[in-house]
């Protein structure tokens, strides 16, 4: 008797667990179908709804955003860095200041923003080649003095290093160095296409939405259309391609480290205060060395300068980088 008036409260307790795991199985079931409707159709909507700001160029097998401003003599390239979903507002504040006295260019990768996908491998030469046909057709010419972010560093070291003729300067915005090399995990690898799965049930464009800070950007030189405009996009930026791109990041440091860097080059690295003094656990030295390693690479007539900021180091920084752009060139007259 005493045995099954305790095994019976053992199994109500069973059930009652089962039932309540079910629930929450069947209302996160629910709210995974609501994003994923809201995602295909609300944000989607959102997205076509916005036109591009500059030419779509042909190139290979789809077509490149280019967006420019100002009409001066010497021609700056803005690149950028991986997982910016919409470069042209990321970048327009810094490109409305600097188009005062240039002509400044923001080319969008595969993938990027307003350009399509493609089905070329995400390697050095080809980001390299695409940029260079995009440019050209949209009626750009060379020289150009190239002004990468981040991970763009290394594609523009590789164009340097393959063109010389066609670079006048490099000013990189906390670009990624290209003197230490180690392979991505195979663990991080595979946990990638989770990034898209997250966006295809609408989390990414939920929180692109409740984390924007429109003050902040107000503040720092965004127009309402740009903070619009790049949080629609910020919800649908994981695509195919930034997904190789992510998978490959470690490879195009590979392709890029063993090639001279042209001596005749102008570089200048700005180097945010946060990256320059926070250690990074996957890289194996002090994020000082990790810095001087690659100003090393560079040669003798790389310089740096660091700023206050994030690595974003362009959002807060747009009259200085302007002063030392101004600077550099007109040494290199």
């Amino acid at each position: 008797m005493n045995c099954s008036n305790y095994t019976k409260p053992k199994m109500k307790r069973g059930n009652k667990i089962m039932m309540i795991l079910g629930i929450i199985v069947g209302v996160i079931a629910v709210l995974m179908s609501i994003g994923a409707i809201l995602h295909s159709t609300y944000f989607k909507s959102k997205l076509v709804e916005i036109k591009p700001y500059g030419q779509l160029i042909d190139v290979d097998d789809g077509q490149m955003h280019v967006y420019s401003m100002g009409n001066g003599e010497k021609t700056i390239v803005l690149l950028p860095g991986m997982g910016i979903a919409l470069p042209s507002a990321d970048f327009s504040p810094l490109m409305r200041k600097l188009s005062e006295k240039y002509t400044v260019v923001c080319v969008e990768y595969f993938g990027v923003g307003f350009s399509s996908q493609t089905s070329k491998p995400r390697t050095c030469e080809n980001y390299i080649e695409e940029t260079r046909t995009a440019l050209s057709k949209a009626g750009f010419k060379a020289p150009y003095v190239l002004m990468p972010h981040s991970i763009s560093g290394i594609y523009s070291e590789y164009y340097a290093a393959k063109y010389p003729n066609e670079i006048e300067a490099i000013i990189s915005l906390d670009s990624t160095s290209t003197a230490i090399y180690e392979k991505i995990p195979a663990i991080v690898k595979s946990l990638l296409p989770i990034a898209k799965f997250q966006q295809n049930i609408g989390v990414t464009s939920l929180i692109a939405s409740l984390t924007v800070n429109k003050t902040d950007l107000l503040s720092n030189g965004f127009t309402e259309k740009e903070i619009s405009d790049a949080t629609v996009f910020n919800g649908f930026s994981i695509t195919d391609n930034v997904l190789e791109q992510m998978a490959n990041s470690t490879e195009f440091i590979k392709q890029t480290m063993d090639l001279p860097f042209p001596s005749s080059i102008p570089y200048f690295k700005i180097i945010s205060k946060q990256t320059y003094e926070t250690p990074n656990k996957q890289i194996k030295m002090t994020p000082q060395a990790y810095q001087h390693m690659h100003l090393e690479r560079i040669g003798k007539n790389a310089k740096f300068e660091i700023l206050d900021g994030t690595h974003f180091i362009y959002l807060n920084n747009i009259d200085k980088i302007a002063e030392i752009t101004d600077k550099l060139l007109e040494s290199t007259k």
